[in-house]
């Protein structure tokens, strides 16, 4: 086992205190957003009291690293990208690609010249990203789009031009070719509204909340939106997205495709190592509708909740439907060794507490609230004992 250190992310919608006190990091007015545990190139850890990076260390021996199954089916590379998020204010309304698409968008990037660090380049690998999220606090998002008919009941209730347009498109075409038309009339550069267009729908939430709203969580939500981008199209483009919350120590799934956008709130994520995400509003980021509307699923459906198996009375794991991932959360009752499920190579979050970690040929390593260890493959079996919790990702 190697004990390995995050890579922070300072994106502008993070928190200025609920990931310092986790990783140890005094505050100063600074935002944490992220913390990345992986080997991926655009942040990858590093091995603690050592030069190099996880990267190198997997390089360095691939199979007892990843062991040969993962090898063969993944390429020298960690197939997963494990981390800790911290939303203070919404996230971009986002979809992550499908892998034939990422492989493709990848290479024309390379191809025009187009720097992988570049603001305005949107494929940073070769990968899908689909992903899990598993709620440390009430997490709020958006996931996915809602049935037809009811997103048109929703605008039907707004007394305003363009959502008089939306319920229009979707009463004559209840179906995903409706879903279609409406979010693509909100995004879409030749009918893509205005600022003062997306100012009178949120004006018409305000006053339907304020009249006794049938919807008054989908009115909250536009109102949110609007003030944290105002005159942005994803704020009425809200009204067409399911609504979720988490509540602690629930989990969701993610597939490529699948537009989303988290609100607020603190979580983990496991997703496929890839840092390709299609923007199309409520960001200051770089936004390309165009690639966005090429990847997105239109078809209507509730949000993947991912219901978690039970092991040895300690350990819950969420089975993703992917080959890249898993993630079990431990938390072990100060009453002996517990076993670990999971194989391969795996990274170890202590999220809360102090536990210790086994290996079967006799390794130990004790963990402590925010800190990561590396288990190489060729390291067995893994038992914990402690009071605290564990987060395991390893590969199915």
């Amino acid at each position: 086992m190697f004990r390995i250190s995050e890579a922070t992310q300072p994106y502008a919608w993070g928190s200025a205190d609920a990931l310092h006190a986790m990783f140890g990091v005094e505050p100063d007015g600074g935002v944490i957003a992220e913390a990345w545990f992986g080997m991926h190139r655009s942040a990858p850890s590093r091995v603690v009291h050592d030069a190099g990076t996880l990267e190198a260390l997997v390089a360095a021996a691939p199979e007892a690293a990843l062991g040969p199954d993962v090898v063969a089916r993944f390429g020298p590379q960690l197939p997963y990208l494990l981390k800790v998020l911290a939303a203070e204010r919404p996230l971009s309304l986002q979809v992550h690609p499908h892998i034939d698409r990422a492989r493709e968008g990848f290479d024309e990037e390379d191809a025009a010249g187009v720097p992988l660090d570049a603001p305005h380049r949107n494929y940073k690998d070769r990968n899908h990203k689909p992903e899990l999220v598993f709620a440390i606090t009430r997490f709020e998002a958006m996931c996915g789009f809602r049935a037809p008919r009811r997103a048109a009941e929703l605008f039907a209730g707004l007394d305003a031009p363009l959502a008089r347009q939306l319920h229009a498109l979707l009463v004559e075409r209840p179906t995903s070719e409706g879903i279609r038309a409406a979010f693509t009339h909100l995004l879409d550069a030749t009918t893509r509204p205005g600022p003062e267009e997306v100012a009178q729908v949120a004006k018409a939430s305000a006053e339907r909340l304020g009249a006794g709203s049938p919807s008054p969580r989908a009115d909250r939500t536009v109102l949110l939106l609007q003030e944290e981008y105002p005159g942005d199209p994803g704020v009425v483009t809200s009204l067409l997205l399911n609504p979720v919350t988490l509540q602690p120590g629930e989990a969701m799934f993610v597939p490529a495709g699948g537009v989303h956008a988290y609100l607020r709130g603190v979580a983990v994520e496991i997703m496929a190592s890839s840092d390709n995400v299609l923007r199309a509003g409520l960001t200051p980021k770089h936004v390309d509708v165009p690639e966005l509307l090429r990847n997105v699923d239109y078809v209507a459906a509730p949000p993947i909740r991912i219901a978690p198996e039970v092991f040895h009375g300690a350990t819950k794991v969420f089975y993703a439907p992917v080959d890249d991932f898993e993630l079990s959360v431990t938390e072990p009752a100060d009453d002996g060794d517990h076993p670990l499920p999971g194989r391969g190579p795996r990274i170890l979050l202590c999220l809360e507490g102090e536990v210790h970690v086994a290996t079967s040929d006799d390794g130990a390593l004790t963990l402590g609230r925010g800190q990561a260890a590396f288990v190489p493959a060729a390291d067995g079996r893994l038992t914990v004992r402690g009071a605290g919790r564990l987060v395991q990702a390893d590969v199915p």
